[in-house]
């Protein structure tokens, strides 16, 4: 019998371990290259709208990463990349300049409305898509040159609103295109809360909130682009015959130069819808009341959907529903835009999200400002 040395054995083992490490390594690093591709590469443009730190927040996740930020408050920058840990390296005074240096795929708009129209001007030629946060524009000719621009390019423009996260939302769409209460009567919606300064909003987003140049209006349009946008969808993207708008100014002091209550009432050809946006509530709120012929839907908050089916004259049996978060990528705006980025999924001509849903709420919106100045009935075209 031969025996082979311990040091020759140890020699082989050690060759041999060395082979499945450097393999290991290398599969390693394609898995972390792969994965690093598979972020998305998102640009920042603007800071001084009070959601921006839903996507400052989300530069920790795996399947985002910011490549650059365009502010040109250096002071604001400073505080808010400091807060959610990120460098000021990113941070860019012109947003034309950053799109050029930092190559991001998508861009996402936290500045005032009015400039949505310019980030889209600046991105979409550079097949950049977009996306803002609500409403899509301060007027229909801002709206309809950004989707002429989106088409044009063949970039993606979609609108982010935090009710279209809501599972109770997306449930009361289901069940009404069931048939589970009959065919939609009315439709109410109520969103807001005591107002801007009220509720501590930062200076620089007071500042454009409440300026109807930079945001197009008051509470009117603040929160009355949530109720439109739902209508629109709910009505499959039906345009609504008339408009009508009564907005009041009940606290100067806090917002003097535009509305903060305002009742929007739009009406359908089988149907009418009652918009309550205010900054005027005690509590805030977004919630959302859909009657059919035979029982009602009532989403209380976002987690909250109540069926009422009617019984007799005024009775009824009511089932109360409970929901945690909506399934991916429908979950959150960004796991959203990059699957519809990356072509996992295809956004319907009147999503809540898409530009032709949007598009029809800033007509609403703009209807709705015109008939609260000229104390008329405004009827599409």
């Amino acid at each position: 019998m031969f025996s082979i040395p311990f040091v020759q054995i140890l020699n082989q083992l050690t060759l041999k371990t060395m082979r499945y490490f450097l393999i290991l390594l290398i599969f390693l690093s394609s898995f972390q290259l792969t994965f690093s591709q598979d972020k998305l590469r998102v640009g920042v443009a603007g800071l001084t709208h009070g959601h921006v730190g839903w996507i400052l927040d989300a530069n920790k996740r795996a399947d985002i990463e910011i490549v650059g930020i365009a502010e040109p408050n250096k002071e604001l920058a400073e505080r808010l990349t400091k807060q959610y840990g990120i460098s000021m390296d990113l941070v860019y005074d012109d947003l034309e300049e950053m799109l050029v240096s930092t190559k991001p795929e998508a861009v996402t708009a936290f500045g005032n409305i009015f400039d949505h129209l310019s980030v889209v001007e600046a991105a979409a030629p550079k097949g950049v898509h977009v996306m803002v946060e609500k409403p899509l524009a301060v007027s229909v000719a801002h709206a309809t040159r950004m989707t002429e621009l989106a088409k044009k390019h063949g970039i993606h423009l979609i609108t982010n609103y935090e009710t279209t996260w809501y599972p109770s939302v997306e449930k009361a769409q289901e069940l009404l295109s069931e048939g589970t209460i009959g065919p939609m009567r009315k439709l109410i919606v109520r969103d807001g809360h005591r107002g801007p300064k009220k509720i501590g909003v930062s200076p620089e987003f007071l500042e454009w909130l409440t300026d109807p140049k930079l945001n197009g209006g008051g509470a009117i349009i603040d929160f009355g682009c949530y109720g439109a946008n739902l209508s629109t969808w709910l009505h499959n993207g039906k345009r609504p015959i008339s408009v009508t708008a009564v907005t009041q100014q009940l606290q100067p002091e806090n917002n003097p130069k535009v509305d903060d209550d305002a009742t929007i009432i739009l009406t359908y050809e089988d149907s009418q819808v009652i918009l309550e946006p205010s900054w005027n509530w005690p509590i805030g709120r977004k919630d959302m009341e859909i009657y059919g012929l035979t029982g009602a839907l009532l989403a209380d908050n976002g987690k909250t959907l109540r069926v009422r089916m009617a019984k007799g004259y005024d009775g009824f049996e009511e089932e109360t529903l409970k929901f945690e978060k909506r399934e991916a990528p429908y979950d959150d705006p960004f796991t959203f835009f990059k699957a519809v980025i990356r072509g996992e999924i295809s956004l319907s001509p009147f999503d809540l999200s898409s530009a032709e849903n949007n598009l029809i709420v800033v007509e609403i919106l703009e209807a709705a400002v015109e008939s609260s100045i000229t104390h008329k009935t405004i009827f599409l075209k």
